[in-house]
């Protein structure tokens, strides 16, 4: 083949190692940039911790990737304006392409009164504090007694199966917006939860909703049915925790104490309004109060704008001239507004291009696609002046010099092992150190001699 290009893929999630899977099987030197030590994003800090085989496995597939000759990983590094490099500063190292795969590491809100009181949390920081990513695991999340979960896709699922079999907290209210209908939940995720759901109660929120379903052709009999018809093969409960739904319903007002400490939850009646193929919610203005201790939502996230990309509304923006290739180029071409062109070579994939669209399935097939408008890039690109490994030697010397904890591929098989052994003495399934100053304490210690014999 021509001469090998470097890739430089900032975001070791599913969608990044897509990126690297292909690109390295192409021939081309790939450097990946993690913000966090280990690597797997959402694959490692995003499946419920019992997926313990899920996890392996994609583990396993990444490790043969990251482990390959002309992939090189770097670790605990952060990309962007104020961190160990910016954007620029990668671009002036000249690689062939930079690929973002960076997740979505903001916070969406939908703008509720009272949301800083005490008892208010976003539901990615509830996964990863349960899922021991550090800086997110230590933190106590109080969550009393009767919690109110705001959204109805698989990370409610996840956050009420935490508050039910860990918390094990009296009762989950998950709070919709919009109608049963519109659910967004995996129906084979929702076993995990079906066991704790009030039957008797969801028929009654079926029948107090359904006249404002059927103004929208829906028939709520049919809908309950149809979810009563995904309720199989529940797991069985761990708590006696129960579960309640309130659709139509939007959250207008945190209601707090003096101290303020979450005491409520103030939600206003909505109407269902078809907008083309979706639905809208619309307020009613009639109110009503929801008890509870502690407030969870669960609709979203947005990028992280210090990255120093160009970036609108929760969103890295990308090229809205379209093009008549499938994928489409211009849907992973980062973009500049204010001059109005593509950024020659950077390209965006995963969350950073999507926020929450999908997990680890569709993030891959994101980073698949990704690929392919990659190829096409440098398939008509200047070839490369600098040996590829020299460029990628200059870039880790830059990134050392600003990072004396860069983590390598090594490292983290000498910190998997330490995991193992922990596990095992533990008598635990799995073990994971939650505190970065703990991974990198036992990988000073094997760097200074102390081997610990490494296996995956």
């Amino acid at each position: 083949m021509s001469a090998k290009h470097v890739i430089v893929v900032v975001g070791a999630g599913p969608a990044g190692l897509s990126v690297a899977n292909l690109m390295s099987k192409q021939g081309h030197e790939v450097v990946v940039l993690n913000r966090d030590i280990k690597f797997g994003g959402l694959a490692e800090y995003g499946i419920f911790p019992n997926k313990h085989r899920l996890r392996g496995g994609l583990r396993k597939g990444y490790w043969e990737i990251l482990t390959r000759p002309n992939v090189h990983y770097l670790g605990n590094v952060m990309v962007g304006n104020g961190y160990h490099l910016t954007v620029e500063e990668l671009r002036a190292l000249e690689p062939s392409a930079l690929v973002f795969s960076t997740g979505a590491q903001g916070t969406k809100t939908i703008g509720v009164e009272g949301d800083t009181a005490k008892g208010v949390y976003h539901a990615k920081d509830c996964v990863y504090h349960f899922n021991l990513l550090p800086g997110f695991s230590a933190s106590p999340f109080e969550m009393g007694q009767r919690v109110a979960v705001i959204g109805i896709g698989d990370v409610m699922v996840d956050i009420a199966h935490w508050l039910s079999s860990r918390k094990r907290v009296a009762e989950v209210h998950v709070v919709v917006r919009r109608g049963p209908a519109e659910r967004k939940y995996n129906p084979k995720e929702i076993r995990a939860v079906c066991s704790y759901i009030d039957q008797e109660s969801l028929g009654r929120e079926l029948a107090r909703v359904a006249a404002r379903m059927e103004a929208v052709g829906q028939s709520a009999e049919k809908v309950l049915d149809d979810m009563k018809a995904e309720f199989t093969k529940c797991e069985s409960p761990e708590s006696q925790t129960r579960m309640y739904f309130h659709f139509l319903s939007s959250p207008k007002r945190v209601l707090a104490d003096a101290q303020n400490h979450v005491t409520g939850l103030e939600l206003e009646d909505t109407r269902l309004e078809v907008k083309g193929a979706d639905t809208a919610a619309v307020g009613l203005k009639t109110t009503y109060a929801l008890p509870c201790d502690s407030v969870v939502f669960a609709v979203g996230d947005r990028v992280d704008e210090k990255v120093g990309l160009p970036y609108k509304g929760g969103v890295f923006i990308t090229n809205p001239n379209r093009t008549q290739n499938d994928p489409d180029d211009s849907l992973f071409q980062a973009y500049d507004e204010a001059s109005g062109s593509v950024l020659p070579g950077i390209f965006l994939c995963g969350w950073a291009r999507k926020a929450s669209e999908g997990l680890v399935g569709v993030a891959k097939r994101d980073g698949e696609w990704c690929s392919e408008v990659v190829a096409r890039y440098l398939a008509t690109a200047v070839p490369p002046s600098e040996d590829a490994a020299q460029k990628r030697k200059r870039l880790e010397a830059l990134l050392a010099s600003r990072q004396p904890d860069l983590v390598r591929a090594d490292d983290l098989m000498v910190l998997s092992e330490m995991e193992k052994q922990e596990g095992q003495r533990r008598d635990i399934e799995e073990f994971k150190f939650p505190a970065n100053e703990e991974m990198l304490a036992v990988i000073r210690k094997n760097k200074a001699g102390a081997k610990v014999p490494a296996s995956r």
